[in-house]
């Protein structure tokens, strides 16, 4: 971009002229009043605050010293766009930079996260970035990354724009987190034991019927070369994210494959679990799911029996209730796990038809709800980006 082309009082600069990398170390945090450290798995994708850090005195390797104020970048793998703004001070792992403005009378330093969640911003960090499994950017290209900077009256108008910004996404967040502990207060009263109430083990629904459980094929059954790069979709728990599955990276088998594996197809009404690790995020199959099969990592839910609602026990399955006693159930260190006969433990409380409808109506209002927040803070997110690919392009045109 040229000069000439931008609005009055603008420049274009190279990143590294108005940002400085901290290159502040701590080689024993512990010993100098540090108490937090935080690594990449700490920091969430578009999300300025820091909400989640280490104890310094569970043990940690990292000495590179932040403040309250400073940013952090994570450089890598920079497509996953981690920024943050420290609110307390801490040390953190070599793959995040601490950065801050070089002199404040020229660059706001509380719009430079701002400009680290630019789109171009992101663009040069992965071009630049070298590395297959892993790759990471470093300090000289990022100081070569250009933008265009305001004049400080502007810059204080751009400011005040991302903060109202950042204020609805955070209330939009508040909002989603007292709905899921409503959720949660729901489910102690409906799904609990309690006085007067009985409880049926899973083993008894399934030996009379009422239920089936159902592991996904491996071994002999479903060999790895049986995979394909395209055809009907093999759910596993990393297609599972929020109650939806994304199938776009497969893993896939062919109609041969498929075709023998009858037994292991979903259909609506199905519920799908994860066996091993996080196992809170369950699939309730709608029709467009219908005929996909069942990984190896997954167990299927199937109600057959018109005194169960499949709502209803999808609720139970996926409540904090429940969840928490499959936790407490699993087996193993590394990838703890559940199977089938675990399961079999499990007690439910089967209430007449109808209070099951009614019970499920509750959670699926609440569940509407839910997602429209996430979508709402999605959309807010959306426009952020946008008004700061606009704002920082400063070409007259815009």
């Amino acid at each position: 971009m040229n000069n000439k082309t931008l609005k009055p009082g603008w420049r274009r600069v190279k990143f590294g002229d108005v940002v400085r990398l901290s290159k502040a170390r701590s080689q024993d945090p512990l010993a100098d009043g540090i108490e937090r450290y935080v690594g990449l798995e700490h920091l969430e994708p578009g999300d300025l605050r820091i909400r989640s850090w280490g104890n310094v005195a569970d043990g940690v390797t990292f000495t590179s010293l932040f403040q309250p104020g400073q940013v952090l970048f994570g450089k890598r793998r920079a497509y996953q766009r981690k920024v943050a703004v420290a609110d307390f001070a801490g040390v953190c792992s070599g793959d995040i930079y601490v950065l801050e403005t070089k002199d404040a009378q020229v660059l706001l330093p509380e719009l430079l996260p701002f400009i680290c969640q630019t789109d171009a911003f992101f663009d040069h960090a992965v071009s630049t970035s070298a590395g297959s499994l892993s790759p990471r950017t470093n300090w000289t290209s990022l100081a070569d990354f250009e933008f265009s900077l305001p004049p400080m009256d502007e810059q204080q108008k751009i400011l005040e724009l991302m903060k109202a910004f950042e204020t609805a996404i955070d209330e939009l967040r508040v909002a989603e987190f007292a709905l899921n502990k409503l959720r949660a207060s729901l489910a102690v009263e409906k799904f609990s034991e309690s006085r007067g109430r009985q409880s049926i083990p899973c083993s008894e629904l399934i030996s009379d019927g009422r239920l089936t459980l159902q592991t996904g094929p491996f071994g002999t059954v479903l060999k790895a070369s049986a995979y394909r790069t395209e055809g009907i979709p093999i759910i596993n728990p990393v297609n599972m994210k929020d109650g939806k599955l994304d199938v776009s990276e497969g893993p896939f088998i062919g109609t041969e494959d498929w075709q023998r594996l009858q037994k292991y197809w979903m259909q609506t009404g199905d519920m799908v679990m994860g066996r091993k690790g996080d196992m809170s995020n369950l699939i309730f199959v709608s029709p467009e799911y219908n005929d996909y099969l069942v990984g190896s990592d997954c167990i299927r839910f199937r109600v057959k029996s018109d005194e169960i609602d499949p709502r209803y026990f999808f609720h139970f399955l996926r409540s904090e209730v429940t969840q928490n006693w499959i936790q407490g159930q699993a087996y193993g260190t590394v990838m703890p796990g559940i199977n089938e006969k675990i399961l079999g433990r499990l007690k439910a409380h089967i209430p007449s038809i109808d209070e099951q409808r009614n019970i499920a109506a509750e959670f699926d209002e609440i569940e509407v709800s839910v997602l429209a927040m996430k979508q709402r803070r999605t959309d807010a997110r959306l426009l952020k980006l946008i008004a700061l690919r606009n704002v920082f392009d400063g070409d007259l045109n815009v």
